[in-house]
């Protein structure tokens, strides 16, 4: 097999190239390359850019103050160790960076799962939550999901910026997570493969681990959220009658929305349920 080029006049340059070398990838993707740019001084600068101390209090907000550093870290780009240390150096004290720290801590947990069962990441780790057998979860993605054809406004909104971006805010993810698994009943499984089908930052451990943790074959109870916890994420974009967008599932308090996906189970109710970055 013959080297690859390496040397580009430009981005462009290189696009055309590897539509070229991989015809068949180039005719399952759009024409949209994705934003992020690849190489050591791109990281470095994103990393620089990162907002830290905006972290943990914006994090969750679809325009918070996120690093988007993860698909360098996936590539091994960037450390988790020296992102660490960039953290702690340019910040006045440890409280400003525990959170992100801490994020950086269940990536680094998620790897070292993945060392230790491999494929079997691919398996449930535990039984459902949720009152189903796994029996009782369809095993393929929905063409209307896959579609983004969904009917639900914020639903089909992050699909599209899956596909164009190759990206998603970690409240998204868990947002289509918890819709494809517990509003669709659909297995984690499917899910999975296809957000590693397009995310530039897939990797099964962080990925799988994550769905399942939604799911709740890798943690205590299911996740799952309602209207309003999209209404205060995403800013006044979804605002107005529920009907509109398409809504109408997701209306009611967590008990109801408890009530409705989990009616063979009784589940404590909190405030709000538990969550965390993916």
């Amino acid at each position: 097999m013959a080297e690859m080029r390496r040397d580009f006049a430009n981005r462009e340059e290189l696009i055309a190239y590897l539509r070229e070398q991989f015809p068949r990838a180039a005719a399952v993707c759009d024409d949209v390359p994705a934003e992020p740019l690849g190489g050591r001084r791109a990281a470095e600068e994103r990393l620089r850019a990162a907002r830290l101390r905006d972290y943990a209090a914006t994090r969750n907000f679809l325009d918070g103050a996120v690093t988007r550093l993860s698909p360098y870290i996936r590539y091994g780009v960037l450390s988790l160790a020296e992102v660490k240390e960039y953290a702690l150096a340019n910040t006045r004290t440890r409280d400003e960076v525990e959170k992100f720290i801490n994020e950086l801590g269940w990536r680094d947990y998620f790897q070292r799962v993945y060392v230790e069962i491999g494929d079997d990441i691919w398996e449930d780790q535990e039984e459902y939550k949720t009152g189903f057998g796994a029996h009782e979860y369809a095993e393929a993605l929905p063409d209307d999901i896959r579609a983004g054809q969904t009917g639900v406004a914020f639903i089909d909104d992050q699909i599209k910026a899956l596909y164009q971006t190759g990206y998603l805010h970690n409240h998204a993810r868990m947002w289509l997570a918890a819709y494809v698994v517990h509003w669709r009943r659909v297995r984690w499984q499917a899910g999975a493969a296809w957000f590693l089908e397009h995310l530039l930052d897939g990797d099964p451990a962080s990925n799988n681990l994550s769905w399942q943790w939604v799911a709740s074959t890798f943690s205590t109870k299911p996740y799952y959220y309602n209207l309003e916890n999209v209404l205060k994420y995403t800013g006044d974009r979804y605002q107005g009658d529920p009907a509109a967008f398409g809504h109408q599932a997701f209306v009611g308090s967590y008990e109801t929305i408890a009530r409705r996906l989990f009616p063979r189970i009784d589940l404590s109710f909190d405030a709000e349920p538990r969550g965390k970055r993916r």
